[in-house]
């Protein structure tokens, strides 16, 4: 059996930290073969830097996913050119630096993970349904993981059965709540709408509560988001999938402030 932790938006210091402190933890208790984990706002409070992408590796995650803010930092060309494992959304313009999808060599079997980036109320990018069909036929991989990175429940589910049977795994990352449906999709895939964020619970999305209250409130005026203070609560995903057959046996949710004993 394959385990993957799949873990959820990684939001500013608290969230980073809390990474760094207990992932290896996390997968040692667990068993975790592989590790993909979304940090496009792993910097106060969007995109990702090079000092931080090198410490996310050295705790324990093998391959990191982006969004929406993958260039919302200045470092974020140069990382994306230096981190082959950081990915980008793969339906962005071919242009822009980065890559949308790479393979890793396990050895016994080789997987490969995907970036995609939804069209409904996000920014400009192509078909995300027809990026995933081209990379299907491109990648050598045994194993194929996708985050849909999307604001609805509804793209991300579509994405789960365009690709049921032939994506070992498909999550949704962005809205940062967790969903309550993982579950295994007729073809065989594992499937949850959202993973969830790892970050101050007591906020809103990551940010202190005040400050979106007001950008609520007032509507129309502008406010600098500011990351929240707090307890963090790890969100994300365990996913078995059988090597003969590629197909997901079980689907597990996390979440938790401290690792359970």
């Amino acid at each position: 059996m394959i385990r993957i932790l799949a873990v959820g938006d990684i939001v500013a210091e608290e969230g980073r930290e809390f990474i760094y402190n207990n992932l290896n933890r996390i997968r040692d208790k667990y068993q975790v073969d592989f590790c993909v984990a979304n940090g496009e706002n792993a910097a106060n409070t969007n995109g990702i830097t090079k000092d931080i992408a090198a410490t996310l590796f050295e705790r324990g995650v093998d391959v990191i996913t982006m969004g929406n803010h993958t260039f919302s930092n200045k470092e974020a060309a140069s990382v994306l050119e230096d981190f082959p494992y950081i990915i980008r959304p793969l339906n962005y313009p071919p242009e822009l630096e980065g890559n949308g999808y790479v393979t890793i060599d396990l050895g016994n079997l080789k997987i490969g993970v995907i970036n995609l980036i939804g069209r409904v109320n996000m920014g400009p990018a192509d078909c995300p349904f027809h990026a995933a069909e081209r990379a299907l036929q491109q990648i050598d991989a045994d194993i194929i993981i996708v985050d849909m990175h999307a604001e609805t429940t509804s793209e991300r589910l579509a994405m789960g059965n365009f690709l049921d049977g032939r994506a070992s795994v498909v999550f949704g990352t962005h809205t940062h709540v967790q969903t309550a449906d993982e579950h295994i999709l007729p073809g065989g895939t594992g499937y949850i709408s959202d993973l969830g964020m790892t970050g101050v619970m007591d906020s809103i999305l990551g940010v202190k509560k005040e400050i979106i209250l007001q950008f609520y409130y007032q509507s129309g005026k502008r406010f600098r988001f500011e990351k929240a203070e707090g307890e963090v609560w790890f969100n994300g995903c365990l996913f078995d999938i059988d090597p003969d057959t590629k197909k997901a046996v079980h689907v597990e949710r996390l979440r938790f402030s401290k690792l359970p004993s």
